[in-house]
């Protein structure tokens, strides 16, 4: 292919006042600016030696009433005080007519009053220095017509400094402290190192009556998350040093902060499993232009979530699964050899359940490694002889219950030089006492005694989620040993803990990401496309390879434009109105003599009337290719970068590769090999490859001119890629938010 370059010519407190809508944003704005500039201090709120609950009551079914019932449940031992200017008692707790009159600044403040009321409760909280709040009460953002009050809690917050959780959430729950700010059903169990950090109260109050070996060092459900937001948990929860893996579940993206909060964890090591849900409007925006629709806000979020090393849960049982199993402290040093890919052991004492795990170990990629011949002879010593020796190993339900030949099995295995991890299946039945008890009770202790002998990590896993024991998978958990619910899960996390396609987390890269998103973000308004020839000056500037053009006023001008641009040309409408312009009959292509120009330039002549456009002439590339879209965009939580392979039939294919921007040139050759299609572009079976690194470049400098010039999108479709080079034949090009166009 020859490239071709050119030149050419952007209840018992007050109610809060009405807001109107104006400063509504004005303060949703001016609160959003303060979040991201520094944060609140969290400690008292969510580590609190004293409480007060506003609105008490012993109302049966109330939010309140429960409130003060839970802190007694969970064993709160810091003074409790009600807030009811009716009421003297509440529940044995002492009540005091207004927060303002409470006998000292409590640590955290629980809020169950009707919304209007809300806004004089933290101001008098803030006023007097208390710690924080949680606002059960709904009817804020949620709704249309509590806008305003948000707005105004959140102006009030962030005057006083004041960290306020919700409103309209289920409030935070932490067992290792014995703090209970919540207003719903609570089980209390034994404290443990998994966080939950949710806005949804209901997959908040699922979980913390979930039955499944799962123990929380705290949960929070946040809400609306007017004032405190995923990002400041996220880093608050980095510093306490006892968290062992953070679930995240949000409905919103949470914008470039929340790279804050991911950074933080990826600096403390602690690991974050997420899922999140939904469409923001700056995706369903997006997805107007072709890279939009490819790659729209969910994928640009989950590129968001790799770069940071966390992991990505497709449901809320995957969300606490993984995160169940990564807040266990590995006991092992051991990493898989560097020349080969991380092997996994499969053990079992049924062949269905071998051959199902085989199945699923091969649809994520994982690697079953015959065993070397010095374990095969291991095990051959220990199995019955109605056993073979293999992976996945049935061992037979012969040797069920003898705890030292199954400990020396899990220790033969995960004693193989190819093998990182042993993954046991372990279904309890419920309801067990007796022999049957005992039995299976032998089988766990061989597989923990096992489990610390063995070299590399042992994970168990149950076949049907239903048949893991919670009081035992507890135990094997406290053993060091991650006890999952389902097969397939058990599968998913044992990939997860190989580290199977997970980068490692970097909290400088994260941090990068965060300030590209903000420095360059547009100023706001409606925004604008520029005609295909305006897009083009601007690519040339930035030193993006595009076809030799110029702007063509009549038939005459066409013609001597053909010879001047090396006698094949191609003729576009260019008009900021029309992207798609080849929909329209907007493109004439392969113009090799004049009959051709003027058969080509009149219907174009009367488009760019119509569409208030201009003829553009370009040079024709010359060769043949390997046609890709490349593309810089905002559609998502923070900038990306999209490369699909397949020009205009991008969407059909699907084979697309997204990573968050700034990007360098060797970031974007990684992941480009990740692309199914990567033979087509690096070569294989025969065929010669594509000038890759010029293709690099070019993506690069589409990032570089997005984040630099605060562009809402920058799209080159089809881009050229050869031997040679690569040029962009096409540009659609937008400023500031999204416009209208054909």
């Amino acid at each position: 292919m020859t490239v071709v370059s050119g030149s050419a010519s952007v209840p018992a407190v007050p109610a809060v006042p009405a807001v109107p809508a104006a400063s509504a944003a004005s303060a949703a704005s001016a609160a959003s600016a303060a979040s991201a500039s520094d944060g609140f201090a969290l400690d008292r709120l969510l580590a609190p030696a004293s409480v007060a609950v506003v609105g008490a009551t012993d109302r049966p079914g109330s939010y309140a009433a429960q409130a003060l019932l839970n802190l007694g449940k969970i064993g709160f031992t810091g003074p409790v005080w009600g807030v009811n200017p009716r009421r003297s008692e509440v529940l044995g707790f002492p009540c005091v007519p207004s927060v303002a009159e409470l006998p000292e600044p409590v640590d955290a403040v629980i809020v169950a009053i009707p919304a209007d009321g809300v806004h004089a409760a933290v101001e008098q909280a803030g006023a007097s220095g208390c710690g924080g709040a949680v606002v059960f009460s709904a009817g804020f953002g949620e709704v249309r017509a509590g806008d305003a009050l948000q707005a105004a809690l959140v102006e009030t917050a962030h005057r006083h400094r004041f960290p306020v959780c919700g409103p309209n959430c289920n409030g935070i729950v932490s067992p290792r402290r014995r703090v209970a700010l919540w207003g719903d059903t609570l089980a209390v169990a034994d404290p443990g190192a998994v966080a939950l950090v949710s806005q949804s109260g209901n997959v908040a109050v699922n979980a913390l009556c979930t039955r499944r070996g799962l123990r929380f060092h705290t949960v929070i459900a946040s809400g609306n998350q007017a004032v405190l937001d995923a990002a400041d948990y996220l880093m608050w929860l980095a510093g306490q040093g006892d968290v062992g893996a953070v679930a995240l579940y949000l409905e919103d993206d949470g914008g470039p902060r929340l790279c804050d909060g991911l950074a933080a964890c990826a600096d403390a090591s602690l690991r974050v499993v997420v899922l999140k849900v939904g469409s923001t409007p700056a995706g369903a925006a997006a997805a107007g232009a072709h890279s939009g629709a490819l790659a729209g806000d969910q994928r640009v979020f989950r590129s968001l979530v790799h770069e940071a090393g966390a992991v990505w849960a497709a449901d809320v049982h995957e969300l606490l699964e993984l995160s169940k199993t990564l807040a266990v402290p590995s006991r092992h040093a051991h990493a898989a050899a560097p020349e080969r890919p991380p092997g996994l052991a499969i053990m079992t004492c049924s062949g269905g359940d071998s051959a199902q795990g085989a199945d699923e170990a091969q649809l994520l990629g994982l690697s079953l490694p015959p065993l070397a011949p010095q374990t095969l002879a291991r095990l051959s010593e220990l199995l019955p002889s109605a056993a073979t020796a293999a992976n996945p190993l049935d061992y037979t339900a012969v040797i069920w219950g003898e705890v030292q030949t199954l400990a020396a099995l899990v220790d033969a295995l995960g004693s193989d030089p190819a093998v990182d991890l042993v993954l046991v299946f372990y279904d309890q039945p419920h309801g067990m006492d007796g022999a049957q008890a005992e039995g299976w009770a032998a089988v766990r202790e061989g597989v923990m005694l096992g489990a610390a002998r063995s070299p590399v990590p042992t994970l168990l896993s149950s076949t049907l989620p239903e048949l893991l024991d919670d009081g035992a998978a507890w135990q094997v958990v406290q053993a060091g040993v991650p006890a999952v619910a389902g097969l397939r899960t058990g599968l998913r996390c044992a990939a997860t803990m190989l580290g199977v396609g997970r980068p490692a987390a970097d909290g400088a890269r994260l941090r990068c990401i965060a300030a590209a998103a903000r420095r360059g973000e547009p100023a706001g308004g409606a925004g604008h496309w520029l005609a295909e020839h305006e897009g083009k000056a601007l690519l040339r500037e930035a030193g993006v390879p595009v076809a030799d053009g110029v702007v063509v006023s009549c038939l005459g001008a066409a013609i001597a434009a053909r010879t001047a641009l090396g006698g094949t040309i191609a003729l576009k409408l260019s008009a900021a109105s029309v992207q798609h312009k080849s929909d329209i009959g907007g493109v004439a292509l392969g113009l090799a003599c004049d009959e051709d120009v003027e058969r080509g330039f009149g219907p174009l002549a009367a488009l760019a009337r119509r569409h208030d456009g201009v003829v553009l002439a370009e040079r024709m590339a010359a060769g043949d290719g390997l046609e890709l879209i490349v593309a810089a965009h905002r559609g998502g939580i923070v900038p990306a970068l999209v490369i699909g392979l397949g020009g205009i039939w991008t969407e059909l294919l699907g084979d697309v590769f997204v990573v968050p921007l700034p990007v360098d040139a060797a970031r974007i050759r990684a992941g480009l090999a990740g692309l199914r299609g990567a033979s087509l572009l690096f070569g294989g079976r025969g065929r010669a490859g594509v000038d890759v690194d010029a293709l690099c470049a070019l993506a690069q400098r589409l990032g570089e001119l997005l984040v630099g010039r605060g562009l809402a999108l920058v799209e080159c479709n089809p881009v050229l890629v050869g031997p040679l080079g690569a040029i962009a034949l096409d540009a659609s090009i937008r400023t500031g938010e999204q416009g209208d166009a054909q």
